[in-house]
C-alpha cells in the first residue's frame, strides 16, 4: 500500500523558506541543509516530510497544488493565520473563495500559496 512520504515545493530562497517552514510547522532538517535542496521533518516523530528544492519556475497564481495545514476552529484560524503572518506569509487576496469559505489562503516567504482551514466549520 502506498502513501505520502514528502511533498516538494520549489523555492526561489532555499535558506529562508528552510527558516519559515521550520517555524510554521516545528519541522527540522532531516539532513544538513543545503543552498539548493533540504528534507524537513516533524520534530516530534513521524509525519509526511516537506521538501524545499530550487527553483526558477515562477509562483502560480492558481497552483494546481498546495498545502492545507488544519487549524481546530475560528478562533485557532485566525491565531494561526496571524502567527504565520508574524512569520512572514501574507495573506492572498484570493478571488475563489466562496461564500462561507473555511479556509484563508496565505503564500510563504517564497509566494507559495497555502490554507489554514477550520476544521470546526460546518
Amino acid at each position: 500500500m502506498l502513501s505520502i512520504g514528502t511533498v516538494i515545493m520549489g523555492v526561489g530562497d532555499v535558506r529562508r523558506a528552510t527558516e519559515f517552514w521550520m517555524r510554521a510547522l516545528d519541522y527540522v532538517p532531516r539532513e544538513e541543509p543545503e543552498d539548493d535542496w533540504v528534507v524537513l521533518v516533524p520534530s516530534q516523530g513521524p509525519g509526511t516530510a516537506l521538501a524545499l528544492g530550487l527553483s526558477e519556475t515562477p509562483v502560480q497564481e492558481h497552483p494546481r497544488i498546495h498545502l492545507d495545514l488544519y487549524a481546530g476552529d475560528a478562533a485557532d484560524q485566525a491565531a494561526e493565520v496571524a502567527r504565520l503572518s508574524a512569520l512572514g506569509a501574507e495573506e492572498v487576496d484570493w478571488d475563489l473563495y466562496p461564500e462561507d469559505a473555511d479556509f484563508i489562503v496565505l503564500a510563504d516567504t517564497e509566494g507559495n500559496r497555502f490554507c489554514v482551514i477550520d476544521t470546526a466549520h460546518g
